[in-house]
């Protein structure tokens, strides 16, 4: 696949900003300004400003008297940044590869992305129409490289979409500052009489590294693709993912399903062709308002079936508010896992914790109730009862210990909880017990059954457990903290049996 990349020019960014939250500002000049030393520098103007006469980097002195009516505003620091950075989050919904250029740009990787707006002038068209409707005065450009793409968005007057293997042609005739250099070197290729970049692409490397350092060469091997120019995204891509632009907003549910079974039908055959099975997948709605909504589904086990992950999803889409209309949805399985070929057979079915019907069972079960309250234990190697067991991460994982696993209550809690007892005898199971001023008289017992403290992990007592029924017919499991010495022995209850 050729690399093609977009470069997004803001030409009054803060000020566009500003205005855009402060809607009376568009009909005013305005700058923005910093004290640099002793003096108030202007560090953005807006379109009105900069038509009657005040620009960035002129003091504000100078500018109040040039522009009557000038209002002066105090710039906010890393304001820019924050900017960029929302407005590159709201690129995402194009290609998945954005980066931030600061001051006052963003740079897209749009490999493969074009022909889903019937190619790259619809486009560049559908972002830029976009952006200066949000109030933003931008310019965007085409080409095979970033630093062609960026001269040409600022400095070019011919086409902005470049052809591919056309960089060199279209630098040609513009100015060095088009190549992203320092100061000091444009001002050095000035002095000298350099006016295009034309005239350094047929001067030897040697003569313009001795010259102007190895920053000009680098910068021009970039632009004319000779040196691949690394993005920093802003959001890591994620290796799984469709995208399906909607030619009519959606409003529906029905509408909503049938994007998502699409996306399905594309995401699994890929993962099912590489071996992969999904644990996890996020749905998420671009909106014509320019919010964006999203569901998500998990899996006990790696699944590539649609039918199953589209009946997952269908819990999810009354979650998800279309309010205009979704314009762009995006499917991402951030959590994929490999899968064995299991070889079917018509006469016997799957048993267990292998079968997918029950791994699909649970997923459902999942969507309903949640994910976080479905749990699959596994031993450990502890003798204390909350200790003895943990969470297992799959459906599939297995133990790493032969630990022999105890008969324990159904459920157990976390943190044993005091209860007031009376006993015939010290060391005898308790007649009765009081928990949370309920009286509980003790029918049957079983124990004791004594559990020692690791007392290499910490110090205290040991524990006397038994199982109790009261009158009701209901189960617990309580325990007597260290031995009886004549005092008042302290109870507690841990678990309760079904």
């Amino acid at each position: 696949m050729e690399k093609r990349f977009m470069a997004i020019w803001f030409r009054h960014l803060l000020t566009d900003g500003l205005a855009i939250r402060r809607p009376e500002l568009r009909e005013v000049p305005f700058v923005l300004v910093t004290p640099v030393k002793n003096r108030v520098i202007i560090t953005a103007a807006s379109s009105l400003a900069e038509q009657q006469g005040a620009f960035t980097g002129m003091a504000a002195a100078d500018a109040r008297a040039a522009v009557a009516e000038l209002l002066v505003i105090n710039d906010t620091p890393g304001k820019a940044t924050q900017l960029l950075r929302l407005l590159g989050l709201w690129c995402i919904r194009y290609t998945p590869v954005v980066a931030i250029d600061l001051s006052d740009g963003l740079i897209l990787d749009i490999s493969g992305c074009a022909h889903l707006w019937d190619g790259e002038r619809g486009y560049l068209k559908e972002i830029v129409l976009k952006l200066r409707k949000a109030g933003f005065d931008s310019r965007a450009a085409i080409a095979d490289t970033a630093g062609t793409a960026w001269a040409v968005a600022r400095y070019a007057t011919v086409s902005p979409i470049i052809p591919a293997g056309g960089q060199a042609q279209a630098l040609a005739s513009l100015p060095p500052a088009a190549l992203r250099l320092a100061a000091e070197i444009l001002e050095r290729l000035k002095k000298l009489g350099f006016r295009n970049i034309g005239q350094l692409q047929h001067m030897p490397a040697s003569v313009l590294r001795r010259r102007f350092g190895k920053e000009l060469l680098l910068r021009l091997d970039q632009a004319l693709g000779r040196i691949d120019e690394v993005l920093v995204p802003l959001v890591p891509p994620v290796p799984y993912a469709e995208r399906l632009p909607c030619l009519e907003p959606i409003r529906t549910a029905v509408g909503i399903g049938i994007a998502i079974e699409k996306l399905l039908s594309v995401l699994c055959l890929r993962l099912q062709a590489e071996g992969k099975g999904l644990r996890k997948a996020i749905l998420k709605c671009h909106r014509v308002d320019g919010r964006k909504v999203q569901a998500g589904i998990t899996t006990n086990r790696g699944s590539h079936s649609v039918s199953h992950l589209l009946k997952l999803f269908e819990l999810q889409i009354a979650k998800i508010e279309p309010a205009l209309g979704i314009e762009l949805f995006v499917l991402e399985a951030p959590k994929v896992e490999d899968m064995e070929t299991v070889q079917e057979q018509l006469w016997a079915e799957a048993k267990g914790l292998a079968g997918t019907a029950l791994a699909e069972l649970l997923d459902r079960v999942a969507g309903k109730v949640g994910p976080n309250a479905i749990h699959r234990f596994l031993p450990a190697e502890h003798y204390w009862p909350e200790r003895s067991v943990k969470v297992a991460v799959s459906l599939t994982e297995q133990p790493e210990t032969s630990w022999p696993v105890q008969m324990r209550p159904i459920r157990l809690l976390s943190v044993p909880e005091p209860i007031e007892v009376m006993a015939l005898v010290p060391d005898n199971p308790p007649k009765l017990f009081i928990y949370k001023h309920k009286r509980h008289m003790v029918v049957k017992a079983d124990g004791p059954e004594r559990i020692g403290r690791e007392w290499w992990r910490d110090t205290g007592e040991h524990r006397d457990y038994y199982a109790v029924e009261d009158s009701e017919g209901q189960r617990y499991w309580v325990f007597r903290s260290g031995h009886y010495d004549g005092g008042d022995a302290q109870w507690y209850l841990h678990g309760y049996f079904a």
